[in-house]
């Protein structure tokens, strides 16, 4: 725990400080947020605040993630040490593939982006490169945890390797709808990632509980930037770098279901835009006033810190109750 510890302060203070220098320099290129027209009117303000905020949280977790590997590396736990960075590698790629988007967007001006195609097939790519280190790699095994009833169920190879693919997709995809209201998608993550970094300590996964530290200390730290009213938002590269460390540790911990229980606003999210979308071209109506959900809360009235707030404190208390079930 002592380690863990250190490595959480130390990483806030480095996002803390890296937020300070960066952030100026994205308002120097320009790189600012650019916000719908038929979205909640309070959020026309927010134009041209900084974007792209991600990049703080990645290079912070790689000096941290460095640091911690020669420090391990050391003291003698190689073997913690050699573990914990295919995790890193797996979010950074999540981070860059998002980087690369909002860059060409932002940068480049082009409206488009990195193509859908393309955008799928890099974080395809990345997904099934870590799943086969899972269980080709560390021989984790192919059992899946099942809260509630608390066993495992093993399932077939061919059945798990697409199931891990899918819940790493799934997972990256509801964290970037999360992402909308200043802090929102920060807070509802860091709270996720604290509950599977305790978990990774119940379970004595070291390599998992270090790196869980060192992510919640930088998410923390982009806090300080990211709370309304925010001074810079994360982007896709900090939204596909959160889905990726929150997938990669559920998947590692062997227990992706319970992420149906502490990630079930970034779920909601991700439904209420599905529900909104087939609802609307069955019958030309809406069921929510905007989606994802947390905008459909704003144009009923609510602040954007209610949101957060309401959300973060959800989120809590789903992630004591999976702490509970399993």
């Amino acid at each position: 725990m002592k380690l863990e510890t250190s490595v959480l302060i130390i990483s806030f203070v480095v996002t803390v400080i890296l937020g300070m220098f960066i952030i100026p320099i994205l308002k120097k290129l320009k790189v600012g947020q650019i916000e719908r027209d038929d979205g909640p009117k309070s959020h026309l303000k927010k134009q041209g605040t900084p974007t792209m905020g991600g990049i703080i949280m990645i290079v912070s977790m790689i000096i941290l993630v460095t640091g911690t590997y020669i420090y391990l590396t050391f003291t003698n736990q190689n073997n913690v040490a050699n573990k914990i960075l295919p995790i890193l590698l797996l979010t950074i790629g999540f981070g860059l593939i998002g980087f690369i988007d909002d860059f060409k967007k932002l940068v480049l001006r082009n409206t488009e982006g990195l193509k859908p195609m393309y955008k799928m097939l890099g974080l395809l790519i990345i997904s099934v490169a870590y799943v086969v280190y899972l269980v080709y790699g560390l021989k984790i095994g192919t059992d899946t945890y099942i809260p509630i009833i608390k066993q495992y169920f093993t399932m077939p190879v061919y059945v798990y390797i697409p199931f891990a693919i899918l819940v790493i997709l799934a997972t990256t995809n509801a964290i970037n709808l999360t992402d909308g209201i200043d802090g929102l998608s920060s807070s509802v993550s860091a709270i996720i990632i604290t509950c599977l970094t305790i978990i990774g300590i119940m379970e004595g996964q070291s390599e998992l509980s270090i790196f869980g530290s060192i992510v919640i200390g930088a998410i923390l730290g982009f806090l300080m930037f990211n709370l309304h009213p925010a001074k810079v938002f994360m982007g896709d590269t900090g939204s596909l770098l959160l889905g990726g460390v929150i997938s990669a540790m559920a998947l590692y911990l062997k227990m992706p279901l319970l992420l149906i229980v502490i990630a079930l606003i970034p779920v909601l999210e991700t439904l209420s835009v599905i529900i909104q979308v087939a609802y609307f071209k069955k019958t030309g109506n809406r069921i929510f006033k905007m989606a994802p959900l947390h905008h459909h809360f704003e144009l009923s009235g609510w602040k954007e810190n209610k949101v957060v707030v309401i959300f973060s404190v959800i989120t809590l208390a789903l992630c004591i109750i999976g702490l509970k079930i399993i």
